[in-house]
């Protein structure tokens, strides 16, 4: 499996401290089908270079990754970025499995442990899988992810997708990943909502 990093360093201001977000995702943050500049993570880290943010970002996104997948990834990670913001958006590819949400939620919890003794804070995604997975099941997976973010007091990032769908050329023909032409819009929604935890 391909592995996705890419590494931006934007300098500003000597008198500001610079930030580091690492983002620990899947192929919705990998840039699935596209080339990586075309990918949010991308074009946020050149919206925040424009806006003269001393920020490093850290795309740590590969394409098929679950939540155990992280847990393997993510120490080494934080030992060689040493990250102060952390984005989790894990848990679709575990959901599209039909993994036990129980397991899920551990699993992001330890993640978010990790990160938290790490000195980072971390951004938890929401995230929702296609409507063909049993009411049963959905119900159960796309309530842990704000059921965790209340227990370890983390923010929640809605899931991004969700306004894009129904879009026309806005998801890809699986009805899964955003195309090329929707990525300015995840980049717009990620950095208003990451703004003020750097």
């Amino acid at each position: 499996m391909l592995r996705i990093l890419v590494l931006f360093v934007f300098l500003g201001s000597p008198a500001v401290l610079a930030d580091t977000l690492l983002i620990l995702g899947d192929s919705l943050s990998a840039g699935y089908r596209m080339r990586a500049d075309q990918a949010w993570p991308h074009l946020l880290a050149e919206k925040w270079q424009q806006q003269g943010r001393d920020v490093t970002v850290i795309n740590a996104s590969v394409s098929g990754d679950t939540t155990q997948g992280g847990l393997q990834r993510l120490p080494p990670l934080l030992q060689r970025h040493q990250p102060s913001l952390v984005l989790l958006e894990l848990g679709g590819n575990d959901g599209l499995r039909g993994l036990p949400p129980d397991l899920i939620e551990r699993n992001l919890a330890q993640l978010i442990t990790l990160a938290n003794n790490a000195g980072a804070r971390v951004v938890l995604t929401d995230i929702q899988l296609p409507p063909n997975y049993g009411r049963r099941y959905l119900q159960q997976f796309e309530s842990l992810f704000s059921r965790l973010a209340t227990q370890q007091q983390v923010p929640l990032l809605p899931f991004f997708v969700a306004p894009l769908i129904g879009q026309n050329g806005m998801m890809m023909d699986d009805g899964i990943h955003p195309t090329a032409e929707a990525q300015p819009l995840i980049a717009e929604q990620v950095d208003e909502f990451l703004t003020p935890y750097l």
